[in-house]
């Protein structure tokens, strides 16, 4: 009797995972192209309320991107800093916030989307705030558990200030003359920080002191 031989059965496409809606949410953030919904439940074969419902909104399936983005270079941040202690917070800080302003994919969604970008970098009902404050007031937490650091206040009251303030320099205000002045944002992270005004900020006050009244 000859062998018969069965073509296999063709199943339905495994549905997409919320994974799969992160990764093409990254691939669009990551070249600069506006995030569908629509257009990426079209692509995996879902429907756009499978994805609202993962996700809750448009702003926080984006912030959980941005977030997604953003921590490797929080940790490479610490990585490269020197030494312990405040010092130690100040350099991750400043490395982070460079990283922040001369990064082109994050200029390059705050630029096209300005409203949208703005409310979901700095809402703290979003995903993106309240996950850069937890991790900051997490590398606040490890200095003083290690006993290299005392925080002046709270450490989530720390963390939480430390973010508000990068927002401030790096995102919000344009009018102050302060967006993207890394440096001066450097420095005032120092004072909050309580590790000690820098040389630059030590010679203003003197030559204050000195000056004829």
């Amino acid at each position: 009797m000859p062998e018969t031989t069965t073509s296999p059965r063709r199943g339905r496409r495994a549905a997409a995972s919320r994974e799969d809606v992160l990764d093409a949410v990254m691939h669009r953030y990551l070249r600069g192209r506006r995030i569908d919904v629509q257009e990426i439940a079209a692509e995996l074969g879902l429907g756009r309320t499978t994805i609202y419902r993962w996700f809750g909104s448009r702003d926080k399936l984006i912030g959980e991107v941005v977030v997604k983005a953003g921590e490797p270079a929080l940790q490479a941040a610490r990585a490269r800093a020197k030494g312990r202690g405040g010092q130690a917070l100040l350099e991750t800080f400043d490395n982070f916030n460079r990283f922040l302003a001369d990064n082109r994919v994050l200029r390059t969604f705050v630029e096209r989307e300005r409203d949208a970008a703005l409310r979901i970098i700095t809402s703290g009902a979003g995903t993106v705030q309240p996950r850069m404050v937890a991790m900051i007031t997490g590398l606040i937490t490890d200095e003083i558990e290690a006993g290299t650091y005392i925080a002046p206040v709270e450490p989530d009251t720390l963390g939480y200030a430390i973010v508000r303030l990068a927002e401030s320099f790096l995102f919000n205000d344009a009018a102050a003359g302060i967006r993207g002045d890394v440096d001066r944002l450097r420095d005032v992270e120092a004072a909050i920080l309580g590790i000690g005004a820098p040389d630059s900020a030590k010679g203003a006050s003197r030559r204050r002191a000195r000056a004829p009244r």
